[in-house]
Order: structure tokens, then C-alpha cells, then sequence
């Protein structure tokens, strides 16, 4: 594969390759490669260990440390019945969350060797190599400096017994995702509404990368005029 006159080598750790393409990057990393196996990012195993992260690790993680927030907000007393509202208001929270880092971060347009580098192993990757089934969720790691950021936006906005449930909802909102995200990818929906999702965020894949950053649900995109066109496909049908 051959961008700026740089060759891709695939069968090399490609971390410190993808900085090279400059301005071409964009075009390369949305050209999706369909096998399952994913690449190799570095020369270092032990690097390379921390790249990898299986799906089921997400909630054995997330969920306990979400319990321990929302328990915290009933030790400061936040009154039981208030409990369920707050950690709901933390979900829809993530909904928009979610939107934004996809759309604003996720997809930033990027042509320095810095920048290429970091937008792959941030986001890039997955649309290289969507199939990847251990780079498809995000790695503990670099959730936890995403988690510590809006933890700190949340306790400026809330009060003090309100703000851990609150932030216990926006991490059980995140444990959605992730899982969702997942299921997108490699799981075989029955119904319609998963049949639809899947369908949706395929499309952001392989269609329109520029638009439909929803992944748990389209509605921030429809507020912020960013659905995608229907194929032609879809079109007829109508």
C-alpha cells in the first residue's frame, strides 16, 4: 500500500509507520482491511500486551468502580429514591459524551507525524482493521485518563452527594457502549432494533465515516444533523 510515496508495511509493527503518511493518512486509515487477525502496533511485546483489551474486560472493570461512585453518593445522603434518577441522568450524559468524542476527537483530521500517530492508536486502528476483536473496545488505561477528565467536569457542575451518582450512570453509560460497540462488530442480531444499529454503524464504517457517529443510539446525530444519507439501496425501497 503505497501513500506519499511512503510504503505501509503490513507485516511490520505499524505504529511507528502511520506518522509517515502526512496528509495522506486520512485516505489510508479509512480503507478498511476485513480479517479478523489483527495487526502487530509494536516491536515490544510488552507494549503490545497493553494494546490488546477482550470485551468482557470492560465490565468486570467498570461495573464494581460505578457501584462504589453510586454508593458513595447514598454514604454523602442522596436520598434512595433519588439514587435511580441521578445514575439515569449520568447514562443520557454519556449518550452525548459519547457523541462528541467520536465526532470531534475520534475523527480529527490529522497530517503531522505526532498527530497521525496518536489518531491511530486512539481511533484509527479500529477503522484499519474494524474486525479486530481485541482493539474494539478501549483499553482500562487510557479510559481511566478519559474517566478522570469528565470525573473532574462533574464534580464542578454537581453538588458534592450528587455528583459520584451521577458519575457511577456516565461510566454504566460508557460499560453500554463499549459492550454495544462489540456486539455491532460481531454479533448476529435477530431483531430489528439491533438489526437496525448494526446496520447503522456498519455503514459509518464502510460508507460514510463522516457521518453517524451514534453507536448506542442515532439520536444525537439526528439533533445535530449529522445522520447519514440513505444508500440507494434503501432509497429504492422507500
Amino acid at each position: 500500500m503505497v501513500a506519499n510515496k511512503f510504503v505501509v508495511d503490513l507485516n511490520k509493527p505499524l505504529v511507528c509507520q502511520v506518522g509517515h503518511l502526512g496528509e495522506d493518512y486520512d485516505k489510508w486509515v479509512h480503507q478498511p482491511i476485513m480479517g479478523k487477525e489483527g495487526p502487530r502496533f509494536f516491536h515490544s511485546n510488552i507494549l503490545e500486551v497493553f494494546t490488546r483489551t477482550a470485551w468482557w474486560v470492560i465490565p468486570i472493570i467498570w461495573i464494581p468502580i460505578a457501584s462504589c461512585f453510586i454508593y458513595s453518593s447514598f454514604r454523602l445522603g442522596l436520598p434512595v429514591p433519588h439514587l435511580p434518577l441521578f445514575v439515569l441522568l449520568g447514562i443520557f450524559v454519556w449518550t452525548l459524551t459519547e457523541y462528541l468524542l467520536h465526532r470531534f476527537l475520534f475523527h480529527v483530521q490529522t497530517k503531522s507525524y505526532w498527530g497521525n500517530t496518536m489518531h491511530y492508536l486512539l481511533h484509527g486502528c479500529h477503522h484499519k482493521h474494524p474486525m479486530d476483536s481485541l482493539r474494539l473496545v478501549f483499553p482500562p488505561a487510557g479510559a481511566a485518563l478519559i474517566a478522570y477528565m469528565i470525573w473532574s467536569s462533574v464534580k464542578l457542575v454537581f453538588p458534592p452527594s450528587i455528583a459520584p451518582a451521577v458519575f457511577g450512570g456516565i461510566l454504566l453509560g460508557y460499560v453500554m457502549y463499549d459492550c454495544t460497540h462489540y456486539y455491532l462488530h460481531h454479533g448476529q442480531p435477530k431483531s430489528d432494533v439491533p438489526k437496525n444499529l448494526k446496520k447503522y454503524h456498519l455503514n459509518h464504517h464502510y460508507r460514510v465515516q463522516s457521518l453517524g457517529f451514534g453507536i448506542t443510539s442515532p439520536l444525537w446525530d439526528k439533533v445535530f444533523g449529522t445522520v447519514p444519507p440513505p444508500s440507494k439501496v434503501d432509497a429504492k425501497r422507500r
